[in-house]
């Protein structure tokens, strides 16, 4: 096997890693938390800032390398490898289901076609040139063989999976597992949440303390992470304790009818409504 190994080309994303899930109360000089009336007149200025769009929705991991540049992307139809050696300018794959190594961290793509192979390992772990301060979250291996080749040509670089662009919005809760949610089980007003798809943020109203955290997405993983909320206390038979434990042990997700579904293996956790 003859082997190429690059450094990484930088590209515009940003990568959050995923940490323990925990709720850390800080004093009352947390930065405030924009109502939901604010965050929908501020919406539309942010929105211009999402790295990912609507054009590019179908693409869910991006890859890359130089010395050659080469670049590989995965998406629901296919996964796409491209690069300026004359051998593997282009190489198409359907796109095929990952097999977990024993690691759970590290995803095995395998898919042969009439014209060669690819296989492409994707491994979870800091990753970064030795040109610029820019990390990805992503180690990215590729191993090609085309034509008559008899050995695999290996690729290595890094990457970053693409928030699902849907999310970024306003979100305001409907349901608490299976019980409808009302003003009424919280101290104020229900429970909301902005999203930043693109700096994979967000920050809300927990029921009686504003909060916010970090997002850790991958493929039909979607974690909220080192959320921290102000320290006020919540009188009342107050749901804010319930809500923040049904967040926070999240980690799947889909989006139907502008709703937000957030579950896990037991169930569905929150129910979120779009606010327009």
């Amino acid at each position: 096997m003859k082997r190429v190994i690059f450094p990484v080309l930088f590209v515009a994303m940003v990568f959050t890693a995923c940490k323990d899930n925990k709720t850390t109360k800080e004093a009352d000089n947390t930065e405030p938390v924009d109502s939901v009336t604010t965050g929908m007149k501020e919406k539309k200025s942010r929105e211009s800032t999402v790295a990912v769009t609507e054009n590019n929705s179908e693409t869910y991991f991006k890859g890359v390398g130089t010395e050659p540049f080469w670049s590989i992307e995965f998406s629901g139809k296919m996964i796409k490898f491209t690069s300026l050696t004359e051998a593997h300018k282009e190489f198409t794959v359907p796109a095929t289901e990952p097999v977990r190594a024993a690691d759970a961290n590290i995803k095995m793509y395998k898919a042969e076609v009439e014209s060669g192979a690819m296989n492409v390992q994707i491994s979870q772990g800091e990753c970064s040139d030795n040109m610029s301060d820019k990390v990805y979250g992503y180690k990215v291996k590729v191993e090609i063989k085309k034509g008559n080749e008899t050995d695999y040509t290996v690729y290595e670089g890094c990457g970053n999976y693409i928030t699902d662009y849907r999310l970024h919005d306003i979100w305001v809760l409907e349901k608490l597992g299976e019980v409808e949610a009302t003003a009424g089980m919280f101290a104020k007003e229900l429970p909301n949440m902005e999203i930043n798809a693109g700096e994979n943020k967000f920050f809300g109203y927990a029921g009686c303390n504003n909060m916010r955290g970090r997002i850790f997405f991958e493929q039909g993983l979607l974690r909220f992470t080192d959320v921290v909320t102000t320290e006020m206390a919540c009188m009342g038979d107050n749901k804010e304790g319930d809500f923040l434990k049904a967040l926070q042990s999240s980690v799947k997700y889909k989006i139907e009818n502008n709703s937000l579904y957030l579950f896990n293996d037991t169930g569905t956790q929150l129910v979120f409504k779009k606010v327009d």
